[in-house]
């Protein structure tokens, strides 16, 4: 089915990335452990997100709502945002139009 939007996809994924971040634990869909991602540079964390937020985009396309490490990420296709959850706080949403 797909995720439709009307923005530059290179403008989604940066503030999704940014969203991503704030949840507790998000490094776990990359199957590291908080040190793991501490030892990590600047670059390759920024790498590392940006795969991520790619991924949970195509993942959302075919389910609504996808666990991200303690929260989650909410397509909210009637208003065209994406949502994102730390535990049951909002901490992001991001336009798709």
């Amino acid at each position: 089915m797909g995720i439709k939007f009307g923005r530059e996809y290179k403008d989604i994924v940066t503030d999704f990335v940014r969203g991503i971040e704030m949840v507790n634990g998000f490094y776990e869909l990359l199957e590291m452990n908080a040190e793991d991602w501490q030892e990590l540079d600047a670059s390759e964390k920024e790498e590392c997100l940006r795969t991520l937020a790619d991924d949970i985009f195509y993942g959302l396309g075919s389910s609504p709502v996808m666990q991200v490490g303690a929260g989650s990420v909410k397509h909210d296709a009637g208003n065209h945002v994406l949502k994102v959850h730390d535990g049951e706080k909002l901490v992001s949403v991001i336009y798709l139009v």
